[in-house]
């Protein structure tokens, strides 16, 4: 607009010039005595100029594109001539979620504390993950079983392992027996509700979404249907590793661990061993179980294991709905830690504890120098009564007393659920 009202006066000037001997009128109102024809030609050589300045295409000089520019927030530098389109056809369309034709891939889904195998490829690919929600009344302690909400049959749901630039297609089939209508909603997806309203599907319907990934990262994903807080607390939640183009720094293990809590009561019909979820207690704030990977004794009974001097990495997520995790391992310093998930940042290096919030991530990497019992747990202490721990169990030969030594055999306290 800027260039429009500077220039219109040189348009005025000119017209003047061309007819001066046409006298004006004097007074403002008054008849004029030009001849009506110059008139008309002074309304269309202005109309001409102004049509002229609206539609000036420099991409170098002119003010009224470097106008535009700031809306856009694009450097003058970097906008080329089809970057500027007129406002009435808009900014141009993105491309949507299958645009190129990539070629088509199934996704390896693992049950925790199981990773897919690193991303060998370095092209995108067109990713399919198959996901379906049951209930099932599973094993939430050593005598009490509670009837969980999943994804594919497991709390926490599978691990889907991608790269950045892949075309994720998800292909989410409601089995829900209770009739209870579900979604998902990645925290790797851009868009409306992670993919949610994409997503949502009542019992026995199967919904589908493509999402480009656009971000690299450890990610979690959950249903989101009303009420978020008793889909997320009654199991329905799963991590999504998105690689970066150059993929990840070798490993020597992977393992899939995740923080959650049960918020419970028991059975309102009676029925022993049977707990039943508590609204009121998720409101609270008052976990009956804070647990890894779905149930007390996870990985404890069946603890990761490790062979001394492998550089063990643990994707590690938790979901809440309420806690944050302070997680630890007990003996070992954390030689690398890639925070919230940021696999793009440089990691922190020698860390003892990790925050990692309530629907957050982390990549923690461990170097089993000593062999022995290494303990997982929340550093929030008192949450070890309620189920949070576990154990790393690295094999070896060599004791590596040059590193860690006792004078008298190792002992460990009665009835420790620390070092056991």
């Amino acid at each position: 607009m800027f260039f429009l009202v500077k220039s219109l006066p040189v348009v005025r000037l000119s017209l003047q010039r061309s007819f001066s001997r046409v006298p004006s009128a004097p007074v403002l109102g008054a008849r004029s005595n030009r001849p009506r024809w110059t008139r008309w030609v002074t309304v269309a050589l202005t109309a001409s100029a102004f049509a002229a300045v609206t539609t000036k295409r420099s991409d170098e000089s002119s003010p009224l594109l470097l106008e535009h520019e700031a809306d856009l927030g694009t450097p003058s530098s970097r906008l080329s001539k089809k970057s500027f389109m007129p406002l009435s056809t808009g900014i141009g369309r993105a491309p949507t979620a299958t645009e190129p034709q990539l070629p088509e891939e199934r996704a390896v889904l693992t049950r925790a504390p199981a990773v897919p195998p690193p991303v060998a490829r370095r092209h995108a690919v067109h990713l399919i993950a198959e996901i379906n929600t049951t209930v099932d009344m599973l094993l939430l302690d050593k005598t009490n079983r509670y009837e969980m909400w999943t994804f594919n049959g497991s709390v926490p749901g599978p691990f889907i392992r991608a790269r950045v630039g892949d075309v994720l297609e998800v292909r989410f089939a409601n089995q829900d027996k209770n009739g209870i209508g579900h979604n998902i909603d990645f925290h790797c997806v851009t868009g409306p509700g992670g993919g949610a309203p994409a997503l949502y599907a009542e019992e026995g319907q199967t919904r589908v979404g493509t999402f480009k990934l656009l971000h690299p990262g450890l990610f979690v994903y959950h249903c989101s249907a009303e009420p978020v807080a008793s889909h997320i607390a009654n199991g329905m939640y799963g991590l999504v590793l998105v690689e970066p183009e150059e993929g990840l720094p070798p490993a020597d293990r992977e393992y899939y661990v995740m923080q959650n809590e049960f918020y419970t009561e028991p059975a309102v019909s009676g029925e022993r061993n049977v707990l039943e979820y508590s609204y009121a207690n998720g409101l609270k704030e008052d976990p009956s179980h804070v647990v890894f990977n779905g149930r007390v004794g996870a990985l404890t009974e069946r603890p990761l294991r490790s062979n001394q001097g492998e550089r063990v990495r643990i994707y590690f997520g938790n979901i809440g709905p309420n806690l944050v995790s302070s997680f630890h391992v007990i003996g070992a310093i954390f030689d690398k830690v890639y925070r919230e998930g940021d696999l793009i940042s440089p990691p922190a290096r020698s860390v003892q504890t990790t925050i990692v919030p309530a629907g957050g991530a982390a990549v923690v990497e461990i170097v089993t120098s000593v062999p022995g019992n290494f303990t997982l747990l929340d550093h929030s202490i008192f949450r070890m009564e309620k189920g949070c721990i576990g154990f790393l169990k690295v094999s070896g030969a060599n004791p590596r007393t040059d590193i860690y030594a006792a004078r008298e055999p190792l002992n460990n306290c009665p009835n420790c659920k620390l070092h056991s």
